[in-house]
């Protein structure tokens, strides 16, 4: 891992302090800190979890970021918590409606200490609403949004596109989002406000190009029957000889007569791309013709051609791939390969600024840069409100 300086990145000189939770929040924070911010994870002072000793080094959701630990049902640990968030530009946290407020640190204590602080939240459901106290994980909503019954072959039950969708992209991308919007206003107007991000909202929010198709009336209902889930046969995935996949999407015009071209089929004898009647014949004969050759035949026959053609990777394959390869599209950080942060700056870059770490390993550090004194700092200890 490279090492850089702290305040680099487009993002340098923002303080955030993030409540430690799972998923989306981690997600957003790991965004922010890997672009520059200055993150500290308020972890608890005791262990929690499923029980299962895990490295923060295979979480690198945790990375560019520190650790402190405080008890936050403690009064000192409270007072503590609130003069860090006192100092801080933004606030992250992930829990049910109502936890944060029963705590002491909720919205109306937090802006009060400090009325210029973006508060972001991140739930499921959202901060109101029937539903708002329910259980649930990134499926639920996904579910619950109508996304999910859009996904996968019509003769199977729906397919589950990992914790992708909901949990990062309709969570932890948004509440990302909207916090960088309010820390813009409060630049402008000194006023800080809270982030109401949820999952549900946010799927709903990438769907909104479906929703244009729904309007019009160019979209079944049925899966695996409309062009971008399946049902063309220019926008699909296809087994090779060697049981491996390759995917093409070849939308435009232009670009699918090159991919028919490739394939060996003329494409004044094939139907209109649009022409949905057509379509279950042809998958069936590209499926025929895929299958003739291996992957990496393929990937010969295609080099060069603007056919919208990819070799389905794995990802270890995607790590070594000629391509990622030459952007540094992967990092290695305490032996954990994963992906380089993005997007990409060019005045200012973004880069990884430290591996997961320890809960609590950066407690007196953060507290010391933070303007607690020596004594202070020994004092929280002894009360038991920090580890």
């Amino acid at each position: 891992m490279t090492t850089v300086p702290p305040q680099s990145g487009p993002l340098a000189g923002i303080r955030i302090v993030e409540f430690a939770g799972v998923g989306p929040g981690p997600f957003c924070a790991m965004l922010l800190a890997d672009m520059g911010a200055e993150v500290i994870t308020v972890d608890r002072v005791t262990a929690h979890g499923l029980g299962i000793k895990k490295e923060p080094r295979h979480n690198p959701t945790l990375r560019s970021r520190q650790s402190i630990r405080i008890d936050l049902k403690t009064s000192n640990g409270l007072a503590t918590a609130l003069r860090l968030v006192s100092q801080a530009d933004a606030l992250i946290e992930g829990n049910r409606p109502g936890v944060m407020e029963r705590l002491g640190i909720g919205p109306a204590e937090c802006l009060t200490a400090n009325p210029a602080l973006v508060y972001g939240r991140m739930t499921g459901w959202g901060q109101d609403g029937p539903m708002a106290q329910e259980v649930g994980h990134d499926l639920n909503y996904l579910a619950l949004s109508g996304a999910l019954s859009l996904l996968g072959p019509r003769d199977r039950p729906p397919t589950i596109p990992l914790n992708l969708l909901a949990d990062l992209g309709g969570g932890g991308v948004y509440l990302a989002l909207g916090i960088l919007a309010a820390l813009l206003d409060a630049r402008t107007s000194g006023k800080g406000q809270v982030v109401d991000a949820s999952m549900l909202d946010g799927i709903g929010s990438l769907m909104t190009h479906q929703f244009g198709y729904f309007g019009a009336g160019t979209w079944s209902d049925k899966r695996e029957d409309n062009f971008l889930d399946g049902g063309a046969p220019w926008y699909n995935t296809y087994e090779t000889s060697d049981g491996k996949f390759v995917a093409v999407g070849a939308i435009e015009p232009k670009f699918y007569r090159v991919l028919l071209e490739a394939m060996g089929i003329d494409p004044d004898e094939v139907p209109e791309a649009m022409d949905r009647a057509s379509w279950p014949g042809l998958k069936k004969r590209f499926a025929e013709i895929f299958n003739q050759r291996s992957r990496a035949e393929w990937e010969a026959i295609m080099e060069g051609k603007p056919a919208c053609f990819a070799p389905v990777l794995r990802p270890e394959e995607a790590v070594n791939h000629p391509h990622m390869q030459a952007r540094g599209s992967y990092v290695d950080v305490q032996g954990i390969t994963q992906p380089a942060p993005a997007p990409r700056f060019s005045r200012t870059p973004n880069a990884v600024r430290s591996a997961p770490p320890e809960p609590g390993a950066n407690t007196y550090d953060v507290l010391n840069g933070w303007g607690f004194s020596a004594q202070e700092i020994e004092d929280l200890a002894a009360s038991g409100a920090i580890a």
